[in-house]
């Protein structure tokens, strides 16, 4: 069976390398290349990729949104990300959206292979590095927070989701102000300052599933 992959990354570098490197697999067809996670939405929904490759920081739409996006509107891909970043912020918030593997830039060719092909089949492929990570924040207790609204929890799991805070707004039939302080208190509550900061957290101490 031939894998079809699309590549998403915002450096015309890394593409042009990613796309010398599978030339060289028969079993490996790049149907697509997008520079950017709202390109790689309209690509996915018609090429219909077996995998996503893709980075995490890029213009316009990336990162845990793009994923978040992409299960919803391509369900039937999955996304294997390769990225220069490790951090929590970075880790968490991508493999809650529905990330199945998680490679770093460095990684040698031929561990990006297997993990395209095991992404694949539905099987994860992480890094040692990302491995480590995930395995400390299981094992972590739970530190104690103040109890998240009804409401500040729907705000949370809208943002888990991928949303701005127009769409969640919408969703909620709320103003972006509403929004906007909704996440402050969230912010307050959870100790973070930021939107992926507070989806990891969220997700490391229990509050999202």
């Amino acid at each position: 069976m031939t894998i079809r992959l699309l590549i998403v990354d915002d450096h015309p570098v890394v593409r042009d390398g990613l796309r010398g490197m599978f030339a060289e697999q028969a079993d490996i067809e790049i149907v697509g290349e997008a520079a950017d996670g709202e390109q790689g939405l309209a690509l996915a929904e018609r090429e219909r990729p077996d995998v996503v490759l893709t980075d995490l920081r890029m213009p316009r739409l990336g990162g845990a949104r793009f994923i978040a996006r992409l299960a919803e509107r391509a369900p039937f891909a999955r996304v294997l990300v390769l990225t220069t970043y490790d951090r929590d912020d970075d880790v968490l918030p991508a493999v809650a959206a529905g990330a199945v593997g998680f490679l770093l830039k460095d990684s040698p060719r031929q561990e990006v292979f297997r993990a395209v092909r095991a992404a694949a089949v539905g099987e994860s492929v992480l890094s040692p590095s990302v491995a480590a990570r995930l395995l400390r924040h299981v094992r972590e207790p739970a530190p104690r927070t103040a109890e998240l609204s009804e409401r500040e929890h729907m705000v949370l799991t809208l943002v888990a989701r991928g949303r701005t805070n127009k769409e969640t707004a919408a969703a909620l039939f709320v103003s972006e102000t509403t929004v906007k302080t909704h996440l402050a208190h969230i912010y307050a509550k959870l100790g973070v300052c930021d939107r992926a900061s507070a989806v990891a957290a969220a997700y490391s101490r229990g509050l999202l599933t």
